[in-house]
């Protein structure tokens, strides 16, 4: 194997890797308005609210570039200047970003499907406002390389995946079926989709494909959904270390608390 290392981040690829599956770009959607989030996203964008004095999607950049990711792609909307303006085109945390706006917020698929001229090879998708160790992220990147597949997406272990999305899937890591927001108390996996995962460009026919659900948006559930009905192969990787969304005051709050991973990558 061989080391791949930049400045405090290193992770390991097998001899097996085929460097191409490597060059990966990064996508983050970061147009949603967080309105569960009440006032405290009134004059900020949910990507923009401080864990640990460092914004939200900031330590999703920093996790990204320990993979060895160095170009993204962020969707913005709602206040997207203010992402913009903090986070320009990247020179200040080792990356080159590009920003497509999303005016209407219309689902994840549609989101996805904003990038689409970006986008001409396997990348990398996060929520705006999902938080993991920094391993997580060159570990899906390794999987992906070791075993190329239309999707692998991080799954985290919950109670009850009820305000995500029920992440069903056999022995050998492959997806069966994603519930997106089941019923509280009907689903059979405490998996739940974490909001981080690599797809290759396939899945951007699907999402076009994708009908707008009872909420009114086109889920990129669905999209993944279809993809496996059809014998595309997805994968599931659990998340190792800690997990969290931002979405309410008190996962925000809670984050602040136990998030003990606020990237071993340093800023240049």
């Amino acid at each position: 194997m061989f080391l791949l290392q930049r400045g405090a981040c290193k992770w390991v690829v097998s001899p097996e890797t085929d460097p191409k599956l490597l060059t990966v770009t990064a996508v983050i959607l970061a147009a949603g308005k967080g309105r569960r989030l009440g006032p405290l996203t009134k004059n900020c964008p949910k990507p923009l609210l401080p864990v640990r004095s460092r914004p939200v999607i900031e330590h999703i950049l920093l996790g990204i570039r320990a993979a060895g990711i160095e170009k993204a792609v962020i969707v913005v909307g709602y206040l997207g200047e203010q992402i913009v303006a903090t986070l320009g085109s990247g020179g200040r945390i080792g990356m080159e970003l590009a920003y497509v706006w999303q005016n209407e917020p219309r689902g994840t698929a549609d989101a996805v499907l904003s990038v689409r001229g970006f986008v001409s090879e396997p990348f990398l998708l996060s929520w705006g406002d999902v938080l993991m160790s920094t391993k997580n992220y060159p570990a899906l990147r390794e999987a992906f390389a070791a075993m190329p597949a239309a999707a692998w997406i991080a799954v985290n272990q919950t109670d009850d995946p009820a305000a995500g999305a029920a992440v069903y899937f056999d022995a050998t890591g492959r997806v069966q079926q994603i519930v997106e927001k089941p019923p509280p108390g009907t689903s059979t996996t405490h998996w739940n989709n974490a909001g981080v995962g690599i797809y290759s460009p396939s899945v951007f026919a699907y999402a076009e494909r994708t009908p707008t659900s009872p909420r009114g948006e086109r889920e990129l559930t669905s999209a993944l959904n279809a993809m496996v009905a059809d014998g595309h192969l997805v994968y599931a990787l659990p998340v190792v270390g800690f997990w969290s969304d931002v979405g309410t005051p008190e996962a925000l709050a809670w984050a602040e608390q136990h998030f003990d991973d606020p990237s071993s990558c340093t800023l240049i």
